[in-house]
């Protein structure tokens, strides 16, 4: 057994270092001056947290009624000599980034805490001197090099998909980052200029960006308030009638209820995207109740989002949805902000499924789908014309990613992965810096409050929501401004 363990050891080393050797990061290092802010890693832990759902939240033909939270420590190092401490958290999101009509959820659960651990060796044991997103730049070849062996060994029916090694790697990524803002005593989006950054951000998008930093694309001063998208799952009951049985907990249980509590101007409505006439009716009854509900609260302004999780059959249902429900609720159609991954998240094996006639209508955003820069240039190939950010997909990631958004001016949002706690205030702190983002979805106050608990006293103006905006002002401590 030890000596298993010893091979398994050198076969992790050994591809952390050709994964260095051949990243296009590990010229970062080389003929690159330092900046005396790098950071070197100097130790990484990591932990879990598991918590029940007060109720089931149901998105692309799946229910979710539980969660298990990754929690990563970091201590890193500056050159010179300052120690300091970071924290990142994710949720595990199994049933969204590795869904599998074969694997069960404790097998693909099992996956992403074995994965876990891996990158966690992996990261403890990176020893070069950067910044966090070089960091993370020169260590994504290992970690997908790692998502393949754990495949391998645990012989999935399935193997690791890169967006599942991605949410896993999140909390790693913003663990460093936190640990590297609170070494130099400033906010992480006070971090991203040519001071601390060795390169511009050609070296990771390309020759449009020469000479640009990713401080030309966030702000460092978050914006005081951002709107919060109230998610309806499938599931979801959004009058009276549609209750089965009262959960009685003291929150609210169908939308208007939702409404009157949080002040709500932005709905996220989950639909089914295989029953063009039950999506129908769905969107246009969220429409009548909600308009019935502002009405009474005086509210004349509010708007939609509309997420299929890509459950299209293909382009030409979508279109059709859209057609039909124009004619059916002219005012509810008017007020849809933007249309979430309509079709297939594999752009590559389904070209034909080309949104340049829907985003005509409505801006089509792509988000399963968003795994690297390549993708986003192949989704504006076909046709989509906005991006959804994520914390959980890692910092690093989501910083560039919105820095080619505006470039080729795309529609942003950030979008969730039902992110409580510190997860949540990281999201937060994405929606806040990014210039242009249209709002923020937060789905654990609806599904998973109890993971909230610790932290609403710390962040009232961000778990405890009045009028339909988040008080993301708050979010200027140092790192990414979540207390561990």
């Amino acid at each position: 057994m030890q000596r298993r363990r010893k091979i398994r050891r050198e076969i992790s080393r050994r591809a952390l270092l050709r994964a260095a050797a051949v990243s296009p990061a590990a010229a970062l290092f080389r003929g690159v001056s330092a900046k005396p802010t790098d950071i070197r890693i100097e130790e990484v832990s990591h932990s879990y947290e598991e918590y029940l759902y007060r109720t089931p939240y149901k998105f692309g033909g799946r229910a979710v009624d539980r969660v298990t939270l990754l929690n990563v420590h970091c201590a890193v190092r500056t050159r010179g000599g300052r120690v300091a401490k970071g924290f990142g958290s994710m949720p595990l999101g199994n049933v969204w980034s590795f869904p599998s009509k074969v694997m069960s959820y404790d097998a693909t659960l099992g996956a992403m805490r074995t994965l876990a651990g891996r990158l966690s060796k992996i990261t403890s044991e990176y020893k070069e001197t950067a910044h966090p997103v070089e960091i993370n730049h020169a260590l994504e070849p290992a970690y997908l090099k790692e998502a393949e062996t754990v495949s391998a060994e645990l012989k999935l029916t399935s193997p690791i998909p890169k967006l599942c090694t991605l949410v896993t790697a999140s909390p790693f990524d913003a663990a460093i980052h936190d640990a590297f803002g609170k070494a130099l005593d400033r906010n992480c989006y006070d971090t991203y200029g040519p001071d601390c950054m060795a390169g511009d951000l050609s070296r990771y998008l390309g020759p449009d960006f020469r000479g640009e930093y990713l401080q030309q694309y966030v702000k460092t001063q978050p914006a005081p308030r951002t709107p919060l998208f109230h998610s309806v799952g499938a599931g979801d009951p959004i009058t009276e009638e549609d209750i089965q049985r009262r959960i009685n907990d003291g929150l609210p249980e169908t939308l208007p209820e939702w409404i009157q509590y949080n002040g709500l101007v932005r709905i996220k409505i989950k639909l089914n995207g295989e029953d063009l006439a039950g999506d129908l009716e769905r969107v246009t009854k969220i429409d009548r109740v909600t308009e019935e509900t502002q009405k009474k609260r005086g509210v004349t302004e509010w708007f939609y989002c509309l997420d299929f999780n890509e459950n299209c059959p293909n382009v030409e249902f979508l279109l059709e949805f859209l057609r039909r429900l124009k004619e059916r609720a002219p005012g509810g159609f008017f007020k849809i902000l933007y249309i979430e991954q309509p079709t297939a998240r594999d752009l590559k094996a389904n070209r034909s499924n080309v949104m340049h006639q829907a985003s005509k209508l409505r801006p089509v955003v792509i988000d399963e789908s968003l795994t690297d820069f390549e993708a986003l240039m192949l989704a504006r190939e076909m046709g989509y014309t906005g991006a959804a950010l994520k914390a959980c997909k890692g910092q690093s990631q989501a910083l560039l990613m919105a820095a080619a958004g505006q470039k080729y001016k795309m529609f942003l949002c950030v979008q969730d992965l039902t992110c409580p706690g510190a997860s949540f205030i990281h999201s937060a702190g994405l929606a806040a810096h990014v210039p242009g983002v249209s709002g923020i979805e937060g789905n654990a106050r609806e599904y998973v409050p109890a993971a909230n608990k610790a932290w609403e006293s710390k962040f009232p103006g961000l778990f405890r929501v009045k009028d339909g905006m988040l008080d993301t002002g708050t979010l200027t401590g140092p790192g990414l401004s979540a207390v561990s």
